[in-house]
C-alpha cells in the first residue's frame, strides 16, 4: 500500500460520523452541516440510525456542500443482536440513498432480522466504507468483532462515547484482531448530536487529489488518512532498524505494536522523534500514536512489517 504522507494529493479534515433531528439529534442536518463547516472541516458524513422509528433515514445533504466543504452520504446500521443481546451499531460511510431498509423497528433485535455482518456486507457490496461502532460502548466482544468480515474499519476514538460514558476507546478490540492478522483502518470520529459536549473532538485527516466525495471514499477504503483530536502527524518512515516520526509539537511519541511491544519517547515541543525497531522483532504490524501538551492525540493506521 503507498504511504499516506507521500501519496499525491493533500488532506483532508472530516467527521464520519454524525446525527441530526432526522434521528436522535437535536439540530437540523443543514445546521449540522453549517457549524462543521464553521469549524474548518472539509467533509461531513450524516450517519442518523438506519431504523424504522425514524423512517430508516440517509439523509440527503448534497444541498449543503458549498466551495471547500463536502458531504458524504451515509447511516448507522442496526440489525441483529450482538453476543451481549443488544443491537449492533455499524457506521456506513458512502450509502446509495436507495440502500433498501432491514427489519429493524426500534433498537430492540427482532426474530427473523439480518445480522449485524449481513447488513454490513450488503452496505459494503453496496459501496460503503464500513466501520465497527463504538465498540466499548457497545461491549462489543472479540467473536463479534470476527464476525463482522465486511468491515474496513473500527472506530478507535469515538469523541461522544468519551464524554459521554467514559467509554470512547476502541484500541483493545483493533490491536486483538490486527494481531490475527485482519488489517482495519483506525478512524477516530464525534458520533455528535449535539445534546452535549460530543462534538469537534476527534477526526480523520483523509489524503485525495479532491475534496469529492468519490475521492474521499475511495481514500478512506484504501486506508489513506490518519486519525486525530488535534496533534499532526506529518511522516512515518519505517527503516530496518528505526520508525522515524514527524509531527506537530508533541511530548510523546509511541510506536505499538503487537501483544505487550510498546515504545514512548518523551520530550518537549518535539516535532521529530526516532524509535528503534527492537522492541518489535516478534511483531508484524505498527501503529503510532503522537500525544502533545494538551494531552489530544494523533493516532497513525496500522503498517504491516
Amino acid at each position: 500500500m503507498q504511504d499516506v504522507f507521500t501519496a499525491p494529493g493533500r488532506f483532508y479534515r472530516g467527521n464520519l460520523h454524525t446525527h441530526s433531528d432526522r434521528s436522535d439529534g437535536v439540530l437540523t442536518p443543514e445546521e449540522v452541516c453549517r457549524r462543521y463547516r464553521a469549524e474548518g472541516y472539509d467533509f461531513l458524513a450524516l450517519t442518523d440510525h438506519f431504523i424504522g422509528i425514524y423512517d430508516y433515514p440517509i439523509v440527503d445533504t448534497r444541498p449543503f456542500r458549498a466551495p471547500g466543504f463536502t458531504t458524504l452520504l451515509g447511516a448507522e446500521l442496526h440489525s441483529g443482536p450482538m453476543a451481549n443481546g443488544d443491537l449492533w451499531h455499524i457506521l456506513a460511510v458512502g450509502l446509495p440513498e436507495e440502500f433498501a431498509p432491514g427489519n429493524a423497528p426500534h433498537f430492540r433485535a427482532v426474530p427473523g432480522q439480518e445480522t449485524g455482518p449481513e447488513i454490513a456486507a450488503r452496505a459494503a457490496a453496496a459501496g460503503a466504507f464500513v466501520a465497527v461502532a463504538h465498540p466499548h460502548w457497545s461491549g462489543l466482544t472479540l467473536e463479534d468483532a470476527r464476525s463482522l468480515t465486511a468491515a474496513h474499519a473500527v472506530e478507535i476514538y469515538n469523541h461522544g462515547c468519551h464524554t459521554g460514558a467514559d467509554r470512547g476507546d476502541g484500541f483493545v478490540i483493533a490491536d486483538l484482531l490486527l494481531s490475527e492478522g485482519r488489517r482495519p483502518s483506525l478512524i477516530a470520529t464525534d458520533d455528535a448530536h449535539f445534546t452535549e459536549p460530543d462534538h469537534f473532538g476527534g477526526w480523520v485527516m483523509v489524503k485525495a487529489e479532491a475534496n469529492e466525495p468519490e475521492a474521499l471514499l475511495a481514500a478512506l477504503k484504501a486506508g489513506m488518512f490518519y486519525s486525530s483530536q488535534g496533534p499532526e502527524i506529518r511522516g512515518i518512515d519505517i527503516t530496518k532498524t528505526t520508525v522515524e516520526v514527524q509531527c506537530s509539537a508533541a511530548v510523546t511519541v509511541i510506536v505499538q505494536g503487537q501483544a505487550t511491544a510498546a515504545v514512548a519517547v518523551n520530550g518537549q515541543s518535539m516535532t521529530r522523534a526516532s524509535i528503534r525497531r527492537d522492541r518489535f522483532a516478534a511483531s508484524p504490524w505498527l501503529r503510532v500514536t503522537v500525544i502533545d501538551a494538551a494531552g489530544r492525540r494523533a493516532w497513525s493506521n496500522a503498517y504491516w512489517v
